[in-house]
């Protein structure tokens, strides 16, 4: 699944306890547990460790969000490829390519 929206210590915090309730606190920049629902309350580390591979992840699939929004729409796509049969043209792979090599894998 690609990350659209960069990670905040927030959505770490969720994916380490997924039933708590918590908040962050502006003055502190600390989250702090309301109701655990029966979860540990995870460390300080444990939630920057978690920040650090979600933004790891949301840095490396850059080039899919670029992706998305530097292809032709799903129609344009589509007319592209019914007039490249009828014409015998290579419009759209070349669209697709040029997209692709404009926004590489790293």
């Amino acid at each position: 699944m690609t990350l659209l929206i960069k990670p905040t210590k927030i959505e770490a915090a969720r994916a380490l306890v997924s039933k708590a309730n918590f908040y962050l606190d502006v003055d502190t920049d600390k989250i702090i547990f309301t109701k655990l629902n029966g979860d540990l309350e995870p460390s300080e580390s444990a939630i920057n460790t978690k920040y650090t591979e979600l933004l790891n992840t949301y840095n490396a699939e850059k080039y899919k969000r670029d992706r998305t929004t530097a292809y032709p729409s799903i129609q344009d796509q589509l007319d592209m490829q019914y007039w490249d049969k009828k014409n015998g043209t290579t419009t759209w792979v070349d669209a697709v390519a040029k997209v692709k090599s404009d926004n590489p894998k790293p």
